[in-house]
């Protein structure tokens, strides 16, 4: 079951596209949004990723931190973000075990294999604050979040 407003984030530890980790409880008392999608190399995956990496300060200046998570593995992340032009945004690899993190938040499609494509915002607290999964083939409106922070 997919996490709801109001449910506590699983902690957990993923690197990202250079190799850092990061662990989500390190950011408490921050808002964090996780962008996920499905795979990379796919175009609308290209664009949202692209899209968040130029608002990443627009959110920063909200207070929140961002991030894409995908379930693939971190050479491939990092091979990716080097060809979109990643610039800011840290990609996490949700690759082994094989999407847990996707799966523990209850945005994993285990008919794909992958995660889901979805946005959740994290409070400072570690709950989901604003949670929104879209159609594979649909582009996230990031717009919606900040229109909601602001």
């Amino acid at each position: 079951m997919a996490l709801k407003v109001g449910d506590k984030i699983p902690d957990f530890e993923l690197k990202d596209h250079k190799d850092k980790l990061h662990k989500i409880s390190d950011y408490r008392g921050k808002k964090v949004l996780l962008s996920l999608h499905p795979f990379a190399y796919t175009p609308v995956c290209k664009n949202q990723m692209q899209e968040l990496d130029q608002k990443y300060d627009t959110f920063k200046d909200l207070g929140v931190v961002s991030f894409g998570l995908s379930i693939d593995h971190q050479p491939v992340k990092a091979a990716w973000a080097k060809d979109i032009g990643i610039k800011k945004l840290p990609l996490l690899s949700d690759f082994w075990p094989h999407g847990k993190v996707s799966q523990d938040m209850g945005l994993f499609l285990d008919d794909m294999g992958t995660s889901a494509r979805a946005n959740v915002l994290i409070d400072e607290e570690g709950k989901v604050e604003w949670i929104k999964t879209y159609d594979l083939g649909e582009q996230p409106d990031f717009d919606e979040i900040i229109d909601y922070l602001k």
